[in-house]
Formats: C-alpha cells, structure tokens, sequence
C-alpha cells in the first residue's frame, strides 16, 4: 500500500492563510512544520525567514522521513535575529536604539545571563556576559561591561583568556572597537553600540530574539531533514552536560535526525545540539552548590537510562557537509543524546575564539557519553580546542579528521575506551591530550605535544558493549593505550604549551611518557600479583601496559623505552599544512630514512581489548574493525605495506598531497 505525501511550498511572498501549494505557498516554515506530516517534504524558497522553526511531529522512520529542504539552486536564511533601525546618535562614533519589549515575547537576551555548571568569570564582581548579541552586515559585536566602556572601547574592551595562554587566535583584533550595551527596562530594552565608522541607519543592524532556530519545544520528535539552509543569529545558552543543552539546531532528545549541507554560524554558545534534556539535571551544581558538577553528572546518566536514554529512543543522528563557525562555545554540543551519531564531513572553525566568557565546555565538537559515535572527515581549524571527548568515549572512533591552528587538538577526559583514533592529521602546537585510558592510536601525523595523565579522583562510568547499559565506574589510571604507526613531529614544548603545562606536566613530542608503563598484559599481571597486598593496594601504584609499536619519530621527538620497531630519524623531517582556497594540502619534507617505516593494515584484532571495560575495537555491529581507508579517502589491500601515517604513499623527500 502506498503512502500518500506532498511536497509543501514556502515563499516569502506566500501567506500562512494559503493551501502550501507551489502556486500558493504559505509565508512561514514553522507553520509548514505544524501541518507536515511523516513522507512530506518542505521545500523553502529564496529569502530571509526570521523565525524559530518548532516541527510538531517527527517522521515515522527512515523511510518516511520528514524533509525540510532549501529549494534547489535558491539561497534560503533562517534566523534568530530581527532588524533593528531608527538608531540615534549619542556621541562620535556611539549611537543608540530603544526596542520594545514585546519584540523578544517572553525570552529577552539581553537579560539573560550566559551563566551555568562549569562557566568561568574572573571573580565573583565580574558583571556576567548576556545572550544578546548586535550584528552589523553579519558581524558580531562585542558586550562592553558597563555603558561607560562602549565610550572607549580600545582601552577597555578585552578578551577573556583561556588556560591554553593562546591569545594569538582571537579572529579580529579590530573587532573589540565594536561593541555594544544593554539596559532592560520594564516595557522596552535599550542598546548603545558603537558602530565607528558606519551609519548603522545606513547598514543592516540586527539583534538576536529567538532562543533557538531550529528546535523542536518537545521530545521524540524523530526522523526529521534538515538540508540546504543558512542557519544565524541564535540566543542559545551555556550548554554543559548538566543542563539542558538547546542549540541554534537541534533533535531535542530524539532519534534519527539528519542535518546536512548548512551554513550554520553566530551562535552565542552552541550551533548544533545533540545534547541533554532538562529533566535529567539543570545546572543543580551552580544553583544549588551543595556537592560538584561531577556528582550531578553521574546522577543524570542513571536518570536518562530511567526515561529511555537507550539506541531505540535517542541518537543516531547524522551531521554531515556543513559549514559551522562564528560560535561561542561549541559548534557541536551534546550529552547522552549523541550516541550511535555520525559526525562528518563538516567545516567547523572559528569557535571560542572571540572569548568573551570561557568555561570547561568549549570546543568545535564537545561530547559526552559519545558512545559508538563516528567522528569522520572533518576540518576543524582555528578554534580553542577542536575536538573535546569527555566521560564515556566508548566504541567511539575519530578518523580521517583535519585539525590544525587550533590552541589544542584533541582531547579525551576520563573515559576508558576502548576509542580508536585512527588516519587523522594533528597539526597544532599541542595535539593530542590523552586523560583517559583505552585508547588506539593509528596511522595519524601528530605535529605537537602528546600530554599523558591520569585522573583517579573522579570515576566515571562504562558500559556493555554498543549499549547505554552502565556496565560500572572506575578511576583513570592512564595507560591502556595503543599506538602503531604513527608520525611524531617536535619543536619547542615551552612555546607550544605555554599556560597549558601548568595544568600537564606530561607534556612532550613523541610516547616517551608512556615511560615506566609495562609493555604487555602478562609482565602487568606479574607486577599486580603480590598475594601480601589487600585488593586495591595491588593495583594502586602499578602503571597499566602499553602496546607500543612501529611508529616514527623526528629528531627532537622521543619513542617509548620499551617500543617494538621504532623508526628513529636522524635527519631533519617536516611537515605543515598549506590552505588554497576552499583545498588544503599537506607539504611534506622527510628523510629517506623515512621509507623504513612501512606496515600493514591494522585490523581490530590486532589491538588487545581494553582492560576495565573488557571490550574490543569493533564496528558498531561488534565485527572487527579495519582501518583501510586512509585520509584522502585510498583504499588499502590487506595484503600490502603502506606508509606509516594518515596518507598511505607518502613518500620521502618533498612532496605536497592535497588533504582537503
């Protein structure tokens, strides 16, 4: 039996008062979304739409999606923003507009504080940042502290450090001349802005309104499109994974969304949300105050299982081929709602970069709970930290990834595996912060410092295989790990680390801190098995094996002691990541001593499963996985020897390979 469907038209100049039709469109997405029904589509024609789309039911599968599409060939904006005109000039460059009230409904930004679980202010007399933010032809202001510093913004206005001592990737230096203020008062808000030298009367002038852009207000909205648009202008909030996390896009803890082929940006905290719901937990650590964020982490893990936080209910959502950047806090924000996604192909930078507010939540992609997530394909560049996995990384697999020019590369938090990070390019001064344990390390180039520590004052959770299931708690004990055919680079670790190695004393180039760490399961189990020892103190002062082999390492970069099959150089090797226009290229310089380093493909059978979980690196269908396809996308025979690397011929002596 067929399934009947429509495909319902939306134009600026239609009318929500008409039938939807080609001939007849209606005016507005979101009353589209209010009468699409699972197989139709909505396809939206050229124009700005400044609305909040709000879909009321979801599609009942993947066969009977409902689709939200950009017409082919039209440029469609959806924004959270409206226009603001009439602006009056105070004094020079200063000028200043009243808007009423009733324009924002019940949500103002510009009273509502960015403010939540793990969010950072300087003391506790720093006036908190807004949600409200001022836009002149697409660019983002800067919030001033008080009217008086809208006055003399270069002396005033500063940018908000983070612990990396990375002040060099603020976007625009320039940028901190404009900026604004608001006063809220009872029937309308006024904000003071200096434009410099523009007529803001002159120019588009827009403020975001709206919380969201694209979000459903309910759960289970599941089976939904989204594909083609230009997402803007959202007032999102502080998204830790103690809270709800709404983003400018989003499932809204529902299953099987699709979100693809999007310019997404200006987001004041997150972009996409794959996160949380409220229920679970709202920032009780910062309102409450009586035990850590931490504590109120593991309570909402046990109080998702108990709504229905399992494969069959949420996740599985695909992020593919978008543009996302200009964000605050995250590009990719999510919270046990992330689970079995797919995260490729997608631009992201330009995120955290303005530091306006800072917190321990900000990253291109931050997850939690990122189990069996596939985070494939994706340039990241220009970001505080570009990927953030935190708690949980399990079945979780980064490759083929672009990252460089970031204050950090990669960082895994206490989370015991087993994670596989495989073909991957890690071209920022510190690239790889490993605080967790069960991890592989394949076939990546690694440019920066490789930071190694354990973390056992707070236990976190793991769980059955491909499963939401806890399976139990354990501290970080560091180690654990796998590391096979990889490429080390080095340079000066003070200057790569700066303010970081306060916090990281392992810093280094190469696995030498893996140092002291038995180098197989057997000689580990030798030095745990002191009959004249209670249980715990066995294990406590006893580092955990490592599996270390046929890696390369650049002079300055130092191998593990006790690795098989290093490939030291001696001669000097190089390598740095060259961008033309939308390509980039990866130029390389490598001694031909370099050739030495050849290897098969690295299969999951050749990892030793992860000690606590006691879990292999599998597909998400628990067979083996293969590591055969190398960054550009080449295909490797099981029954050849390739480059050590993420690019598989690469050979020695100067060569340029197009990475992007």
């Amino acid at each position: 039996m067929s399934v009947m469907t429509s495909v319902i038209h939306v134009a600026t100049s239609g009318s929500d008062l008409s039938d939807g039709t080609a001939d007849r469109p209606y005016r507005t997405i979101d009353h589209a979304a209010q009468r699409a029904m699972p197989g139709d589509t909505v396809r939206v024609h050229d124009g700005t739409y400044r609305e909040w789309v709000r879909p009321a039911r979801g599609g009942r599968g993947e066969q009977r999606r409902i689709t939200f599409e950009a017409a082919p060939g039209e440029h469609v904006a959806i924004k959270g923003s409206e226009v603001v005109t009439g602006w009056e000039l105070v004094s020079g460059t200063v000028w200043r507009a009243a808007v009423p009230n009733s324009l924002f409904g019940d949500f103002n930004p510009f009273a509502a504080e960015i403010d939540g679980d793990w969010i950072v202010y300087a003391d506790l007399h720093t006036p908190k940042k807004h949600l409200g933010d001022v836009y002149l032809n697409g660019l983002s202001f800067y919030e001033s502290e008080t009217l008086q510093d809208v006055f003399s913004p270069s002396r005033t206005i500063t940018t908000t450090d983070d612990w990396t001592g990375s002040a060099d990737h603020v976007r625009n230096p320039d940028q901190t001349l404009h900026v604004w203020f608001a006063e809220v008062g009872a029937t309308e808000t006024t904000i003071t802005a200096n434009f410099q030298a523009w007529d803001p009367n002159m120019q588009l002038v827009e403020i975001n309104v709206r919380r969201s852009v694209f979000f459903p207000t309910e759960h289970h909205i599941d089976y939904i499109t989204v594909r083609g648009f230009e997402l803007a202008h959202a007032a999102t909030p502080w998204a830790p994974p103690t809270a709800d996390q709404p983003g400018l896009i989003g499932p809204n803890w529902a299953k099987g969304w699709i979100i693809e082929d999007n310019i997404i940006h200006d987001a004041r905290c997150s972009a996409i949300s794959l996160g949380k719901e409220a229920s679970t937990g709202h920032n009780f650590a910062a309102d409450r105050r009586d035990k850590p964020g931490y504590q109120y982490q593991l309570e909402s893990v046990f109080s998702a299982r108990q709504i229905g936080w399992d494969e069959e209910h949420v996740g599985s959502h695909i992020i593919r081929r978008n543009t996302i950047f200009d964000c605050g806090q995250t590009g990719i924000v999510g919270h046990l709602g992330c689970v079995f996604s797919t995260i490729e192909d997608n631009h992201i930078y330009n995120i955290a970069i303005k530091r306006e507010f800072y917190g321990y939540e900000i990253a291109g992609i931050k997850l939690h709970a990122a189990i069996d997530v596939e985070i494939v394909h994706n340039r990241i560049h220009d970001c505080s930290l570009a990927i953030w996995l935190d708690w949980q990384t399990q079945g979780t697999r980064i490759g083929r990834n672009l990252l460089y020019a970031n204050s950090r590369d990669l960082f895994v938090e206490v989370s015991h595996g087993p994670y596989l990070v495989e073909h991957n390019i890690f071209g920022s001064r510190a690239s790889l912060e490993v605080f967790s344990q069960g991890g592989a390390f394949v076939n990546n180039l690694v440019c920066g410092t490789l930071s190694v520590e354990p973390v056992v004052d707070r236990p976190t959770p793991y769980h059955r295989p491909h499963s939401t299931q806890v399976a139990g708690y354990a501290a970080i004990y560091a180690g654990d790990d796998r590391f096979i055919g990889n490429v080390f680079l080095s340079g000066d670790a003070d200057a790569a680390y700066g303010a970081t190695k306060r916090r990281s004393q392992s810093a280094g180039y190469g696995t030498a801190a893996y140092d002291g760490h038995p180098a197989t399961l057997s000689e580990y189990l030798d030095l745990v098995a002191d009959p004249t020892k209670g249980d715990h103190e066995r294990f406590a002062d006893v580092n955990q094996p490592v599996y270390i082999r046929q890696n390369v390492y650049a002079p300055g970069a130092a191998a593990y002691r006790n690795e098989d099959g290093a490939v030291l150089l001696t001669e000097h090797a190089a390598a740095r990541l060259a961008e033309d226009g939308e390509a980039v290229y990866l130029e390389t310089d490598l001694p031909s001593a370099f050739n030495e380093a050849s290897l098969g493909v690295t299969c999951g059978t050749d990892l030793p499963p992860v000690r606590f979980v006691d879990a292999h690196f599998e597909n998400r269908d628990g067979t083996p996985v293969t590591l055969n396809v190398d960054l550009t996308g080449a295909r490797k025979n099981a029954n050849q020897r390739y480059s050590a690397g993420p690019v598989s011929q690469l050979p020695s002596g100067a060569s340029r390979t197009r990475v992007w």
